[in-house]
């Protein structure tokens, strides 16, 4: 597990924009924590690495957002699913293919029913724009992600 701090939305973003660079299609990124601990924000920078240039927003009530990069961003939410039958209608293995990145915020709802292997990224807030951020490889390792991993550690370990 690696474990980072964010110290403002700007150290939010660019850990994201990293792990953006390191996605190489095919990946699921599940973002965990509480309103407002930056999910959205983090797949904005996530969307910076895969190139996307149109303006990113919460799923809430679409469902799934599709944007065009380097490689598609498939930006889904579990938020309002009250249901495993719910999950299973949006055909997340549809989106896991190798010319997109599915990122799923609210993804702890359902993580039993998640494919395998997919990066997870927990936010909590510590106070007013720092986060705590926590992430790990459920399943099995995810290669592309270790140097950016090894840079976020350098770059955002310090408290």
């Amino acid at each position: 597990m690696c474990q980072l701090f964010s110290h403002s939305e700007a150290d939010t973003m660019k850990i994201g924009e990293i792990l953006g660079k390191c996605c190489r299609g095919g990946e699921l990124i599940a973002l965990c924590g509480d309103l407002g601990a930056g999910k959205t924000l983090i797949t904005r920078g996530l969307g910076n690495g895969l190139g996307v240039k149109a303006a990113i927003h919460s799923p809430t009530f679409s469902l799934v957002n599709e944007y065009t990069g380097r490689l598609w961003l498939y930006h889904s939410d579990f938020y309002r699913l009250n249901h495993v039958d719910e999950v299973m209608d949006l055909g997340i293995e549809e989106y896991l293919n190798p010319q997109g990145v599915l990122v799923i915020e609210w993804a702890d709802k359902y993580e039993a029913v998640l494919p395998r292997p997919f990066l997870k990224i927990n936010l909590a807030a510590i106070s007013e724009g720092q986060r705590k951020i926590s992430i790990q490889s459920v399943g099995s390792p995810i290669d592309n992600f270790s140097v950016g991993l090894e840079i976020l550690k350098r770059d955002y370990s310090r408290k």
